[in-house]
């Protein structure tokens, strides 16, 4: 039994090894749809108003989960096309290690749309939501192109960095900052990785 776990075990690395250039050209318009979905709903929340911790946990929480199934329907479409089952090992080792992190979040999500605290809370909501995914992208990058495991760190440094400032600032809370930093983390953040792996896949390709 030990030497046939071990064999599947071999097989999936060499898998993810062989699909390390499907899963960055899966990641591309993936990083754009998640960008675009961040980046929308940080102005028509700026726009709505959205200040209360319910509704701006119920808000976001709404976006990330269009942003999932979106992403989740780019991924089965590429699959298809280059003839790959969906749910194979490699997929499910990558979705096993980014499960944790994200049910983090959801359960935050939901705390905090069920939560009577003041809207002040926000802040705690944005900062932990962000700090959750960046765990997410960093875990799923030991089964993908090194890049992602960078990602992730990106994010949890702005994140931290951000949470540094802030403090030492010390500002009035403000739905603003809070709907902007959304925003540039879960919109322009991803839409910049995004340009930069269409920009250099080519090349890639060609190498």
């Amino acid at each position: 039994m030990e030497h046939e776990a071990a064999a599947e075990h071999l097989q999936v690395i060499r898998t993810l090894m062989e699909r390390s250039a499907l899963y960055r050209r899966t990641l591309a318009p993936i990083m754009l749809y998640v960008g675009s979905v961040g980046t929308l709903a940080s102005v028509v929340g700026l726009a709505l108003g959205i200040e209360s911790l319910s509704a701006f946990g119920a808000w976001w929480l709404a976006a990330a989960l269009v942003a999932l199934a979106g992403a989740f329907v780019i991924a089965r479409r590429q699959a298809l096309a280059d003839g790959e089952p969906f749910w194979s090992p490699p997929t499910l080792r990558v979705t096993q290690a980014m499960v944790p992190p994200l049910a983090a979040g959801l359960i935050l999500s939901v705390v905090a749309v069920l939560a009577t605290a003041p809207g002040e809370w926000r802040w705690l909501f944005v900062i932990a939501n962000a700090l959750f995914y960046g765990c997410a992208v960093h875990a799923a990058g030991f089964f993908m192109p090194r890049g992602m495991k960078v990602f992730g760190w990106l994010i949890i440094g702005i994140t931290g960095v951000t949470l540094v400032l802030v403090a030492w600032a010390a500002p009035t809370p403000s739905p603003r900052l809070d709907h902007a930093f959304m925003g540039a983390l879960f919109g322009l953040l991803h839409l910049g990785y995004g340009v930069y792996l269409y920009v250099t896949e080519p090349r890639e390709r060609s190498a």
